[in-house]
């Protein structure tokens, strides 16, 4: 069993184009949940969202490049340059084929489709663009992640909504853990604001019409956000021998299945991908210091995900420091569990707890230790990342800090 260390981390969401500029954000506890550049025709129940504003494709790719890809994968290749890039590893000879490229998308390229469909259906033009089908496969950010960097062994997406890219995550840990490879690029990457899928949110009515208050006693739902995390993943003795910077560590990984309803929560499946995690890692439950929750906003979400972590950590729940990122980078689907890995590795590295923003009033029903509104300074080495989906999937990584 090989020890499996993070070397790279990138991210492109509301927060920045930058791991520099998302950290800066999420301790300053800027809220980019704001409102929409396009309002919706007729307007949308909610107003806001948590747009990449600061992503302008032109600044990244070709004209040429803007025809074969869709936004949710240049969000994810535009991350992964920067991982690869702080990583500083180089996948030649033997190590591209010992490599992996394992990404995570809720429902891959939406524009495409919906333009498509226009053409069809509204304008009665049989014809659509003959790239259709490369542009809104949701392996797309994976194969050209693979090819920019010549990686030659497993490259594949997962598709599990809101746990997509925890699931990736997971998948590329255990793989370098077993020594099925040496290395993976590994994350998820979402892009949402098409007017066909806003519209179908709204229909679910559990979108907020502000912004998303996790745990707070006057919650309405949560906001949507889109953009993409990645992370380099390394066999740690490799890792060393090269010389590169641990920016930290995956230790555990644990995955469960609601067997319960296709949207409503249960305790039980949350709690039991926390437990294996845990197990997986080989620690105590007094060993977690803080969890990035999956706290959604949600009136459901969030009172399951405090009694999944109570039934888990029992008395250690008082004291565990708690947080949802949400609030600030929106709920970005797919690509909800790569974004909040990095903000956990940077907590990590750096003793803060990134906060909750918009808490308003403690919910005796959300009895947590929420971080509220400011970060807080704390002595951390082991955290977990939450998410938990539709279909009553939940993926849980458990991380550790960095011992250089």
């Amino acid at each position: 069993m090989n020890r499996v260390a993070v070397t790279g981390q990138g991210l492109v969401c509301a927060l920045g184009n930058t791991v520099a500029e998302g950290w800066a954000r999420l301790i300053a506890g800027e809220c980019r949940i704001l409102p929409m550049k396009d309002p919706g025709s007729p307007p949308y129940k909610f107003r806001n969202g948590a747009e990449a504003w600061d992503f302008k494709p032109l600044d990244h790719f070709t004209e040429k490049d803007l025809v074969m890809l869709e936004r949710f994968a240049l969000l994810a290749v535009v991350a992964a340059r920067e991982a690869v890039a702080q990583s500083g590893i180089r996948f030649e000879g033997d190590l591209s084929d010992r490599s992996a490229v394992i990404t995570g998308s809720s429902v891959g390229g939406q524009f495409t489709e919906e333009e498509g469909y226009i053409r069809l259906y509204r304008e009665n033009n049989p014809r659509v663009t003959p790239l259709t089908i490369p542009r809104t496969m949701a392996n797309a950010g994976a194969s050209r992640i693979s090819l920019e960097f010549g990686i030659h062994g497993p490259a594949y997406t997962v598709a599990t909504a809101c746990s997509s890219s925890n699931h990736a995550l997971g998948q590329a840990f255990w793989m370098v853990r077993n020594g099925q490879i040496t290395a993976a690029i590994a994350g998820g990457s979402e892009a949402v604001f098409a007017e066909g899928l806003l519209r179908a949110w709204e229909a679910m009515r559990v979108v907020a019409p502000d912004v998303c208050r996790p745990f707070s006693a006057d919650r309405k739902g949560l906001s949507l956000g889109e953009g993409a995390g990645m992370l380099v993943l390394e066999n740690w003795n490799h890792a060393r021998a090269r010389g590169a910077a641990i920016l930290g560590e995956v230790i555990g990984f644990g995955m469960s299945s609601d067997a319960h309803h296709i949207t409503q929560p249960c305790v039980e499946g949350p709690a039991k991908a926390m437990d294996w995690a845990i197990r997986d890692a080989d620690i105590s439950p007094d060993q977690v210091d803080y969890i990035n929750a999956h706290g959604t906003g949600t009136l459901a979400n969030d009172v399951t995900e405090t009694q999944a972590i109570r039934t888990v950590l029992g008395k250690r729940a008082d004291s565990v420091l708690v947080s949802s990122t949400k609030s600030m980078h929106g709920h970005t689907l797919g690509a909800a569990g790569a974004i909040e890995a990095v903000a956990c590795l940077l907590a990590l590295k750096h003793g803060i707890v990134p906060p909750t923003v918009n808490f308003t009033a403690r919910d005796p029903a959300c009895d947590l230790n929420v971080i509220a509104n400011e970060a807080r300074t704390a002595q951390m080495q082991i955290a977990l990342s939450n998410t938990f989906a539709f279909g009553g999937l939940n993926a849980t990584l458990v991380l550790k800090g960095s011992e250089d």
